[in-house]
Order: C-alpha cells, then sequence, then structure tokens
C-alpha cells in the first residue's frame, strides 16, 4: 500500500457510508423539505438555468484555445490544488516561488464569471440562492454542479481558465511588495488531499514536496504573525495542509479588497465583522476562566483576542469546544457591506472580502465581477443583503437540521464525513 493510500485507510471516509432504513430516509427528506420551504432555500434548478449551464460547459478545450491570447498563459507553472478527499470540484489551486529577495505566492481561482454574468439565467439563479448549503450528506448547490464538475473545476492536466491573484511579499514581514490581478490559463499538475499533502510533507522524494515544503514555511510565518497581530484563532490544533490553505486564501481574499479599495477606490463586497462590546468579552472571558483546568495569562486581558488564542494553546482538549462556545456567544454576526468601514474584528484586518469560493457564495463571485470590469452593479447594496440574510438562513438550516439528525439518533458528524445509504430495514437495524 503506497503512503497516500495509506493516509487514506482508517479514515471516516474509508468506514463507509452510515446505513439507514427507507423509512428514515422518508423522515429526512421531509424534514429537509419543511426547511427549504420555512427558510426559501431552493432545491430544485430551474430547466432554463441547467440547459443554460450545459450550453456553456460542451466544446471546452476549443473556447480555452481560442481564448488564451487574451490572458496570461501559467500553463508552465507549476500548480496544484489541495481538497479534502471527498471534494466534488477544486476551484482554488496554488503555485509559489523563492526569489532572492520575495517570495511569489499565486493562488489561482476558478474563472467563474467567464461562464456565469450578470446577462445570464444562472447569475440571477445565484443571486436568488446566494450561497450553497452543506447539511450533513446533503447539498444545496448555489450554481449548476455542472459547472462545478467540469469547466470551473481545476483538475489535473487540463487547461483550465482562471483568475489569478499573484502576490510579490517581502521576505521578511511578508508584507505585499505588489499584488496583480488577472485573468489566465492554468494547468493543474496534481490534485492533492489534505492526507496526501502531509505526506509530501514529510516524503523529501515525492513529487511537489519541495513546493509544499516552501509554501507551508510561508503559511505557518503568515499564520503566527497574524496571531501576534491579534487574529483570532478558534481552531489551535490545525493540520499543515489546512494551514496552507487557510493562510493563503486569506492572504489572497485580503490582496483583492485591498487593491479595490485602496488602489482602485471602487465599491465591493466587503465582509465587516463587528466587535463585541467591552462588557460582552469579559463576560465571555469569565466564563473560560471558571472552566475547569483553564486560565486565561494574566498579561493577555487586555486584549480579549490574544487572550482567547493564549488561552486555546494551554487548554485540555476537553475544554475547547466550551471555549469556543462562550467566544460564539458574544460575536456579533458578521456581514456584507459596499463599505469596509469597521473592518473584520474576529480577523483584526482593517479591509476584508472574499474572492477565493465564486462556485459556493455570491460575495466572491460578484468581487470577481468587479474586479474584472472595474465597475459595480447598481444595486450592490441590495446583493450585499440579500447575502447576509440568506447566509444567515444557511445557519439556521444547518443548525436546525444537525439537531434533527440527533433526535433520530443519528450522529451528524458521522454523516457528514461518510456519507448515507438506503439500506432495506432489517439491514438498516442491525447498524442503527
Amino acid at each position: 500500500m503506497s503512503d497516500d493510500a495509506q493516509a487514506e485507510a482508517g479514515t471516516a471516509e474509508g468506514q463507509g457510508p452510515v446505513q439507514i432504513s427507507e423509512d428514515l430516509a422518508r423522515h429526512l427528506e421531509n424534514k429537509r423539505d419543511d426547511l427549504f420551504e420555512k427558510l426559501e432555500i431552493r432545491d430544485e434548478f430551474p430547466e432554463a438555468v441547467l440547459e443554460e449551464a450545459k450550453a456553456r460547459t460542451e466544446n471546452v478545450q476549443s473556447e480555452i484555445s481560442e481564448g488564451i491570447d487574451d490572458r496570461k498563459d501559467l500553463r508552465d507553472l507549476t500548480t496544484w490544488t489541495t481538497d479534502p478527499i471527498d471534494a466534488q470540484d477544486f476551484d482554488d489551486a496554488l503555485s509559489i516561488e523563492e526569489r532572492e529577495d520575495e517570495y511569489v505566492l499565486w493562488v489561482h481561482i476558478a474563472d467563474v464569471t467567464h461562464y456565469v454574468n450578470p446577462e445570464t439565467a444562472m447569475w440571477d439563479e445565484a443571486v436568488e440562492r446566494s450561497n450553497t448549503v452543506y447539511l450533513p450528506g446533503y447539498t444545496i448547490h448555489m450554481l449548476p454542479p455542472i459547472l462545478a464538475e467540469s469547466v470551473c473545476s481545476l483538475v489535473p492536466n487540463e487547461e483550465r481558465f482562471a483568475h489569478t491573484v499573484e502576490m510579490h511579499l517581502d521576505k521578511e514581514h511578508l508584507g505585499y511588495e505588489n499584488i496583480e490581478i488577472y485573468k489566465s490559463v492554468i494547468e493543474s499538475d496534481e490534485r492533492l488531499t489534505y492526507s496526501q499533502a502531509e505526506n509530501r510533507l514529510d516524503d523529501p522524494d515525492a513529487p511537489l514536496h519541495k513546493e509544499n515544503k516552501l509554501v507551508h514555511e510561508v503559511a505557518d510565518r503568515m499564520h503566527e504573525q497574524r496571531k501576534e497581530d491579534g487574529s483570532l484563532v478558534l481552531n489551535p490544533s490545525r493540520d499543515r495542509a489546512h494551514t496552507i490553505i487557510e493562510e493563503c486564501m486569506l492572504k489572497a481574499n485580503k490582496a483583492v479588497t485591498h487593491t479595490l479599495m485602496w488602489d482602485r477606490g471602487v465599491e465591493a463586497m466587503y465582509r465587516v465583522h463587528p466587535q463585541p462590546s467591552p462588557d460582552e468579552w469579559s463576560e465571555a472571558l469569565r466564563e473560560i476562566q471558571d472552566l475547569d483546568g483553564v486560565s486565561v495569562p494574566g498579561d493577555t486581558w487586555d486584549d480579549p483576542r490574544k487572550a482567547v488564542n493564549a488561552t486555546l494553546e494551554e487548554a485540555p482538549g476537553r475544554q475547547l469546544d466550551k471555549i469556543q462556545w462562550a467566544v460564539m456567544k458574544v460575536m456579533p454576526r458578521a456581514k456584507y457591506m459596499n463599505d469596509p468601514f469597521g473592518g473584520h474584528h474576529a480577523l483584526n484586518f482593517e479591509i476584508y472580502g472574499h474572492f477565493t469560493s465564486p462556485i459556493r457564495r455570491l460575495s466572491d463571485l460578484i468581487n470577481h465581477w468587479i474586479v474584472y470590469q472595474n465597475d459595480v452593479p447598481e444595486n450592490l447594496v441590495e446583493l450585499c443583503d440579500r447575502a447576509s440574510d440568506k447566509q444567515k438562513d444557511a445557519e439556521q438550516c444547518e443548525r436546525e437540521y444537525k439537531q434533527f439528525l440527533q433526535e433520530v439518533g443519528l450522529d451528524p458528524m458521522a454523516v457528514n464525513n461518510r456519507g448515507i445509504e438506503i439500506v432495506d430495514d432489517d439491514e438498516a437495524e442491525k447498524t442503527l
């Protein structure tokens, strides 16, 4: 068995799907339907939208061949994707180089707006839905899945249209020396799962070892720097592969909104996260301090985000959920706004917005369009409000559905990780 295959053995996915009876499957379907009706979540795509998506995914290769001259050709750049083992689409890819006085980090995002623009029925449907809703074992997509599974998936050894964020980073402090955002053509060299990426980091002879090692060194420094600057990190034990993806996406998102705000002076769909009041923060820290085996370091109380970070690093594992919950309870809801005023409190970024997931979030799709057009939709404020409201609906839907799964004796996390298989009633009774 290869190292990569071994890494997947014994994972939740390797245990096979959770088996349920036909009767329970009907119960789950009825519950979903009730939630979708209550929260106005559209499950089925209109026929016109599906037909349009299908038409846009035909003759892909000839369209790419014809469009290469209008884009930056990055097909020779070493590029790869890293995603969960069960990912259906790969919408972001990385490249990195170390030069004498700088690092160059490329984040390539599937160029969704090449296929979905304000003239299309798919765009109207994306506005209607505003995000992809992820329930354990069930997904309601923002865009027709055929896009994500074909032209907007950065699969290996296939030419793909991308929107690239090229960041030249100072070696000493990793600040932006230069940011370029442009349409490109890329060709991914390999699709890695998170487990495989972990293995590549440890194996000097493996393909992409050097690139993964370099990008992890840079990402790890970005992570530590972010914590030092006061960014809240609620998951202190994240593995190296997740750290790479999270930090590189944050860096790219920040680069795009920095460019839009300061260099171009255009509005965009910014992500604004207000801060809790001093009293709310004090209440959260006191609740954390009272937990068994937990101590908030005395020198950090003046900066609650640093206090939480320091506490999480030292706290016993059994208390992590309670610490995270104490913080989440006092956190105001983040929202989308056309002005970044107020910044993003949890991340401690003055300006922040989304760009790296246009397949599953309206905000990213809109920001791709603004970057490309250097102009904003007339109804931008309305779009911001819509995205904020629908995100709230999606979170409520997920919360209530997970609660229902527990009520009927299913573990939401197991269903999420392993999926569901419907079997006849006798078989299901043996497994439940």
